[in-house]
């Protein structure tokens, strides 16, 4: 237990989000429940029969490499152990992720009818927001002077700016008003609204305005960043907005705008203008 206890104390230190946090303190305490040796005594089989196991129960290849990682974790950063596991890591499909089009975001906004719960679904998709950075906001982060916010130790425990919509400045400004000197997004019990409400308001809404795609509140920051690219925005504009630390996270949404290749005319239609057909 010591050394789940100093692994959460390195992962703290160095930032790691709270998510990421409780999932490798999970797989390290299932890795022990398989095989419950002193960490210092733990070999390169012990770990690949464990991994055969999850690949047994059919565990996807996301589901592996963050099991590896998590041990890698633990045993190099936290016990100074070298590992030479030699795990080649399991490939994860590469799917784009689900965003929606300009109109099904205001059907979707539409089909709100909580004003709180609308404005944050509309926080979300005018400034990329992930759900835990909007309802995580308070009301000093705003500089409605400037039309920025700023989210505070977001992703990586990184301060970042966004921006704020014009057409949200006066209801945000009123939202602040009347949230005081705290959350921005409170419930009842004074704390920031739990996701699951996000989750649940999305789910509603999607199904109230006949929304077929699977979306989530995090399609709606997919929505910004691909609407962005399509009206003009170059990657490294759209970078720092999402708050990527890499530019090839960013490229994902070219990928997903048509609007990026719509320009681009088939050579055959220049064969064919050419009497070559």
């Amino acid at each position: 237990m010591d050394a789940i206890y100093n692994m959460q104390k390195e992962m703290l230190r160095r930032g790691l989000s709270r998510k990421t946090i409780l999932t490798y303190i999970q797989c390290v305490r299932q890795f022990m429940r398989f095989c419950p040796k002193e960490f210092m005594r733990v070999t390169s089989k012990d770990v690949r029969d464990y991994i055969d196991v999850l690949v047994a129960e059919n565990k996807c290849g996301n589901t592996l490499n963050v099991h590896v990682n998590a041990l890698k974790f633990l045993m190099e950063e936290v016990l100074h152990k070298r590992v030479t596991w030699r795990i080649k890591y399991s490939k994860v499909p590469k799917t784009l992720p689900v965003f929606l089009t300009k109109d099904e975001v205001l059907r979707l906004f539409s089909a709100v009818d909580n004003e709180k719960h609308r404005l944050i679904l509309e926080l979300l998709y005018s400034a990329g927001l992930r759900v835990s950075e909007a309802l995580n906001l308070r009301t000093i982060d705003f500089e409605f002077e400037r039309c920025i916010g700023w989210v505070r130790h977001g992703k990586g425990n990184k301060d970042r700016p966004f921006i704020i919509a014009e057409c949200l400045r006066e209801r945000l400004k009123k939202a602040v008003c009347d949230a005081g000197e705290d959350w921005l997004f409170a419930g009842r019990n004074g704390f920031p609204l739990h996701p699951r409400s996000v989750q649940e308001t999305v789910r509603d809404a999607a199904r109230k305005a006949g929304i077929k795609k699977k979306v989530h509140p995090h399609s709606l920051r997919h929505s910004f960043a691909t609407h962005l690219i399509e009206n003009g925005y170059s990657v490294s504009a759209v970078q720092p907005l999402m708050g990527h630390s890499s530019a090839e996270t960013t490229m994902v949404y070219v990928h997903m705008c048509p609007s990026a290749f719509i320009s681009v005319k088939s050579p055959y239609d220049g064969l064919r203008k050419e009497g070559c057909a």
